[in-house]
């Protein structure tokens, strides 16, 4: 096992483009990272720098201390799984499992035969050693090539967006699968996805990117609750997190359905921005007719649009008017977070035994306590608790002397 020390990491192709642009990330020895953004935000070709793939156009690319920028993929002890499974469909899974060992040429077969059926059983392959990867589900496939990986006792596991090819009920296994694999083998692991659910899911540390540039660094909780911008915010959450049109007057903050107050800490560096964007998740709402305790939010009166009922829970979705810029800030990130089109509509969260409907004029509350306010001229999140929040390499810039 490795830690991985990504320093001022570039990646600029023949055409000036940087792919990467300046990421600085430290993996520690047996950690879990995730390297998640939409299409084209650079976190794969970062992986395929990590494993020797890809070129280096500058930085340093450390593992366990060793400066690796030059090292041909086989000499740098990593192992990589990849979306397309790439098993050798003429081959067994055993002799699948058991040809990087051979290729090696280093082991007895009574070696390789041992690494082949620890790996089988840690991955329950064991009936499955004979078959070919064309007679097994994309499950097993996965497991083959995760086998693979493992037998090669590399210092880290590199994943590039390996379930992606899956249905999702088959991807959530896989998810539990992989984590519990990671944890008892307790190996470096670097996963790409453009998954989020993915990414709060399996990893101790996320890195958010977006167009070749890191945007946070932090656990999937800070992330979650205290996201550094407008597109970590609406990147991190489903359903995503609602944006409203918001003025701020001292302590007071207008939105589309009414005023409420906010504590100073809160709205300091807001004062004098003019129109910004607030920011509160689904699940930071309520019907008020179910819920318990009032005192600690707000409440207010609005006609619901849609219900969608899923027994447990339910959406309501309420249409609300936006201002020009704000609708511009909108289309903008959608294109960032490479999504359809955001809404001007609130997404609020309700209890199953809610029984708000459609054409309703109902009364709904909101857990202000939550609200976060971006400037939508740069996306920072003014209200950001940088204690809590992980890396901000934004404002790492910004508190940087001179």
């Amino acid at each position: 096992m490795a830690a991985i020390h990504m320093k001022n990491i570039v990646k600029q192709y023949g055409d000036g483009f940087p792919a990467v642009n300046d990421i600085s990330i430290d993996v520690a020895d047996g950690e879990f990272m995730i390297l998640v953004g939409p299409s084209g935000c650079g976190k794969s070709t970062l992986l395929r720098m990590i494993v020797g793939l890809e070129d280096i156009t500058s930085g340093d690319m450390l593992i366990d201390g060793k400066r690796v920028n030059d090292l041909a993929p086989r000499d740098r002890n990593l192992a990589m799984v990849f979306q397309n499974y790439a098993l050798y469909p003429h081959l067994s899974v055993y002799e699948n499992i058991a040809f990087p060992l051979r290729l090696a040429r280093k082991l007895s077969e009574s070696e390789i035969d041992d690494k082949v059926h620890e790996a089988s059983r840690l991955l329950e392959l064991d009936e499955h050693l004979q078959r070919k990867p064309g007679n097994l589900s994309g499950g097993q496939r996965q497991r083959v090539a995760m086998g693979r990986a493992i037998v090669r006792q590399a210092d880290a596991f590199l994943f590039d967006e390996p379930l992606s090819n899956l249905d999702a009920k088959l991807r959530g296994q896989m998810r539990t699968e992989i984590s519990r694999l990671q944890k008892r083998l307790g190996i470096t692991t670097v996963y790409v996805t453009h998954d989020q659910t993915e990414a709060m899911t399996l990893g101790d540390r996320v890195a958010v990117l977006k167009r070749g540039l890191l945007q946070q660094l932090a656990t999937p909780r800070e992330l979650y609750t205290n996201p550094g911008n407008l597109f970590v915010a609406g990147f991190i959450g489903s359903p995503p997190m609602n944006f409203l049109p918001a003025q701020v007057d001292g302590t007071s903050v207008q939105l589309p359905f009414g005023t409420v107050e906010l504590p100073p800490e809160k709205t300091a560096k807001a004062t004098g921005k003019g129109l910004l964007i607030a920011g509160i998740r689904p699940e930071h709402f309520e019907d008020a007719g179910v819920k318990r305790d009032l005192g600690s939010g707000s409440t207010f009166r609005a006609t619901v649009d849609v219900v969608e009922w899923l027994g447990n829970e339910a959406f309501a979705y309420i249409p609300f008017e936006a201002p020009p810029e704000m609708r511009a800030e909108l289309a903008e990130l959608a294109r960032d977070l490479d999504s359809e089109a955001l809404h001007t509509q609130l997404v609020v969260a309700l209890d199953g035994s809610s029984r708000i409907a459609e054409g309703d004029e109902a009364e709904i509350w909101m857990d202000i306590s939550k609200i976060h306010l971006f400037d939508p001229a740069t996306g920072e999140n003014l209200t950001v608790d940088p204690q809590h929040a992980g890396r901000i390499p934004a404002m790492e810039v910004e508190a940087a002397p001179g």
